[in-house]
C-alpha cells in the first residue's frame, strides 16, 4: 500500500508543483492568499456538509462490511446527517455570500464564488461520505486510482480556468472540483458501492446517531476549528504585515500539505483499521514501531531534500516568493514531529476516545493560535512557523502520555477482571 501510495503522491507532487508555479506566477502573493482561504472554506465544508461522519463511516464500514442490515442503518443515518448538513450549509453560504466574501477575500467582489460553492455543497458531502466507504473497505487500488484521476482532472481544469480568467478562474476551479471527484469516484467504484449501499433500503431514520455524533464532534474540532484558526492567522498576517506576507505563509503551508498528503492515505486506509483491532500495549508498540520504521525514514529523506533544494523550489515553483526561505526549517521540523504525533493520535480515532481527541486538538490549536500571535510581534511571518514547531513538540508529549495511560488502564482492568 505504501509503494502504491508513493507512486500516486509522486505524480501528484510533480503536477502539484507545476500548478503551484503557475498560480504563484499569475496571481501573485495576494491572489495566493485568496486561494488558500478558499481551500480552507472547502475543507470546513467537507466536515460541516456531512456533519463530520467521515471517520465514523470509515470505522463502521470496516467493522460491519459483512453485515448488510447494519450497513443500511449506518447509511440511513449518514443520509440524514448529510441532508441536514448540506441544507444548512447552502442557506448560510448562499444568503451570506457578501459577508463571507469579505471575511475570506477582504472584498465583496468574490461573493459569486461563495454562491457557487453553496451550489456545490451536495457534491462536497457526497464525495466525503463515499470516500469514507472506500477507506472503510480498505480498497487501496481503487482509492489510488480515484485520487490520481480526480487530482489530474482537477489540476487540468484549474490550469485552463487560471490561464483564461486569472484569479477568478482559479477560485471557480477550486469551487467545482468536488463535482469531478464525485464523478470519478462513481466511474471507478460504482459497482462496489452497489454491493454495499442499497439506495432503496435507505430510510430517513438515524439509528446510528449516537455512534456518529461523537465522530461529528471530533470532526468539528479537527477540521472546522483547524481551518478557522488558519483563516484567522492569515487575516492577522494580512492586517499586521500585509497581504503579501499572508500569501508567503500560505505558500509554505501549501507545500507542507503537498508532502503531508502521503501520510493521510496511510492513516485512513491502514492505521485506523489496524489500531481498532489492537487491545494489548505490546501489540500497539510493535505496530507503531513498524509504522515508524516505514514512514519516518522516507519523510526524513524527503524533508532533507526539500530543505537543501529550498532555493530551487522558490525559483522554479513559488515564483518571487523569496521571503519563504527562512520558513522552511521550522515548517519541516514541525511537520516531522507532527507525523510522529499523528501516528499515535490516531489511536483516539480508532478507539473513539472522544475526550482525549478533543482535549489534544484544542490544546494544539490553542498553542498554535496563541504562540503565533505572540511570535509574530518579534519574528514577523517566521513566527507562525516557529509556533507550528513548538506546538507539535508539546502535542507529541501530551499524546504519548495519554496513549500510554490508556493502555495502562486497560491492563489494570484485564488483571482485575
Amino acid at each position: 500500500m505504501t509503494s502504491l501510495n508513493a507512486v500516486v503522491i509522486l505524480v501528484r507532487l510533480l503536477v502539484g508543483f507545476f500548478l503551484q508555479r503557475e498560480l504563484t506566477d499569475l496571481v501573485g502573493k495576494q491572489g495566493y492568499a485568496k486561494v488558500g482561504s478558499l481551500r480552507n472554506l472547502m475543507n470546513i465544508l467537507m466536515s460541516v456538509t456531512s456533519l463530520g461522519v467521515f471517520n465514523g463511516v470509515l470505522k463502521y464500514v470496516a467493522e460491519q462490511k459483512d453485515n448488510k442490515p447494519e450497513l443500511q442503518k449506518l447509511f440511513s443515518t449518514t443520509f440524514v446527517f448529510t441532508v441536514l448538513g448540506s441544507v444548512i450549509s447552502f442557506v448560510v453560504l448562499f444568503f451570506g455570500a457578501e459577508a463571507f466574501s469579505t471575511y475570506f477575500f477582504y472584498t465583496t467582489e468574490f461573493a459569486y464564488v461563495i454562491k457557487l460553492v453553496a451550489i456545490m455543497v451536495p457534491f462536497i458531502s457526497i464525495q466525503r461520505v463515499f470516500n469514507g466507504i472506500v477507506n472503510g473497505l480498505s480498497a487501496y487500488k481503487q482509492f489510488a486510482k480515484i485520487e490520481l484521476l480526480a487530482y489530474l482532472l482537477g489540476a487540468g481544469l484549474t490550469l485552463f480556468l487560471l490561464y483564461k480568467f486569472n484569479i477568478d478562474g482559479a477560485l471557480i476551479a477550486i469551487a467545482v472540483i468536488p463535482v469531478i471527484q464525485v464523478l470519478v469516484l462513481l466511474f471507478i467504484f460504482v459497482k462496489v458501492l452497489r454491493e454495499y449501499v442499497s439506495v432503496k433500503e435507505i430510510t430517513f431514520t438515524i439509528p446510528y446517531k449516537k455512534q456518529l455524533a461523537s465522530f461529528a464532534i471530533m470532526s468539528f474540532v479537527a477540521t472546522v476549528l483547524v481551518n478557522f484558526v488558519e483563516l484567522d492567522l492569515r487575516n492577522m498576517l494580512a492586517e499586521k504585515m500585509g497581504e503579501d506576507d499572508a500569501g508567503i505563509w500560505t505558500a509554505m503551508t501549501m507545500l507542507s500539505q503537498n508532502y503531508m498528503v502521503f501520510s493521510g492515505a496511510i492513516f485512513t486506509l491502514y492505521v485506523i483499521p489496524k489500531f481498532a483491532g489492537i487491545t494489548e500495549k505490546k501489540d500497539f508498540l510493535k505496530e507503531v514501531r513498524t509504522i515508524y520504521k516505514t514512514l519516518l525514514p522516507l519523510f526524513a529523506v524527503g524533508m532533507l531534500l526539500i530543505y537543501f533544494l529550498r532555493f530551487q523550489f522558490i525559483k522554479y515553483v513559488f515564483i518571487d516568493f523569496d521571503e519563504m526561505a527562512p520558513l522552511f526549517k521550522w515548517q519541516l521540523i514541525g511537520d516531522f514531529v507532527r507525523l510522529m504525533a499523528l501516528v499515535l493520535a490516531h489511536q483516539f480515532l480508532a478507539k473513539k476516545m472522544v475526550r482525549n481527541f478533543i482535549f489534544t486538538e484544542i490544546l494544539s490549536l490553542s498553542l498554535f493560535f496563541g504562540l503565533s500571535h505572540l511570535f509574530v510581534e518579534n519574528y514577523g511571518v517566521e513566527g507562525v512557523v516557529l509556533a507550528h514547531l513548538v506546538r507539535y513538540i508539546i502535542y507529541f508529549i501530551v499524546v504519548l502520555f495519554l496513549v500510554w495511560r490508556y493502555f495502562d488502564k486497560q491492563g489494570r482492568k484485564s488483571l482485575e477482571g
